[in-house]
């Protein structure tokens, strides 16, 4: 998997995609996940990334990825249904639980899976990120997975909005729910 990702990814994005590999097997051992879904996850979860955009659009039409009115406008949102679909297709995965971590990496979802929740972090706080406060959110992925969620959407939404993006009603949804449950 590994020598046929390195062939999709720049070498940034390739060591982007080692790092979240890791860090979701580790949270993958501190959570009792399973860490082999964690680290295939992990590993594909930007395999569409390198794409441009008119190769993504078209590749979506091709294999039959549907997208929403949000990833259509952001094109940025568009490798994750279509990196679902590539670790099915070229990968040979077959496993959903990979591939829903896979496709809400990005955006979330209501009713994440604890396998959703660490892919979803872990491309947050992989070694590379550097980001105002990404030290305590490392800290807070390895204690309560559950705030370490929150904080990410949090964060993701109030950036959005400050950029005057679209919000992609997904990650509402994730985050309601989120708070409903933990009230």
């Amino acid at each position: 998997m590994k020598e046929k990702l390195k062939t999709l990814l720049n070498e940034k994005r390739y060591l982007h995609s080692i790092g979240v590999c890791e860090t979701a097997v580790r949270l993958a051992e501190i959570y009792g996940a399973d860490k082999e879904k964690a680290y295939v996850a992990g590993l594909l979860h930007d395999c569409a990334k390198n794409l441009s955009y008119e190769d993504a659009v078209q590749k979506c039409a091709l294999l039959g990825v549907e997208l929403d009115e949000v990833e259509r406008s952001c094109p940025s949102l568009i490798h994750a249904p279509l990196g679902a679909k590539i670790a099915q297709t070229e990968f040979g995965v077959t496993d959903s639980e990979i591939t829903s971590a896979i496709r809400c990496h990005t955006v979330g979802k209501a009713h994440m899976s604890l396998l959703d929740k660490i892919v979803y972090i872990a491309d947050m706080i992989e070694p590379s990120r550097d980001f105002a406060d990404v030290d305590m959110l490392r800290y807070l992925a390895e204690t309560n997975l559950d705030k370490a969620l929150l904080w990410t959407l949090d964060f993701t939404v109030t950036k959005m909005v400050k950029k005057g993006l679209l919000l992609h009603p997904n990650t509402v949804y994730a985050r309601n729910q989120l708070i409903k449950n933990t009230l």
